[in-house]
């Protein structure tokens, strides 16, 4: 199983790295915006706890709002990207 221990600032830099884009900011949360290049149905917004470490079930929600299918796929993906 991939590392589940990513910090708000890691998930952060790897969504935008990945089309999505900071919209917000309000408290210790980013809110991040993904529009896709050819769908225009395709809009997805993301809101990232800017903690030293997401829980589990954060991090599964995240990643279920970022459009991924496969969480821990998803984790290898951030590992890879920060």
């Amino acid at each position: 199983m991939p590392s589940t221990d990513f910090s708000g600032r890691e998930v952060v830099k790897a969504l935008t790295k990945n089309r999505f884009y900071i919209v917000d900011r309000t408290g210790s949360h980013v809110k991040l915006r993904y529009e896709h290049p050819t769908n225009e149905d395709d809009i997805r917004v993301v809101s990232v706890p800017m903690h030293d470490s997401i829980s589990i079930g954060t991090l599964r929600s995240i990643a279920d709002q970022s459009g991924a299918e496969d969480f821990e796929a998803w984790c290898r993906w951030v590992e890879r990207n920060t």
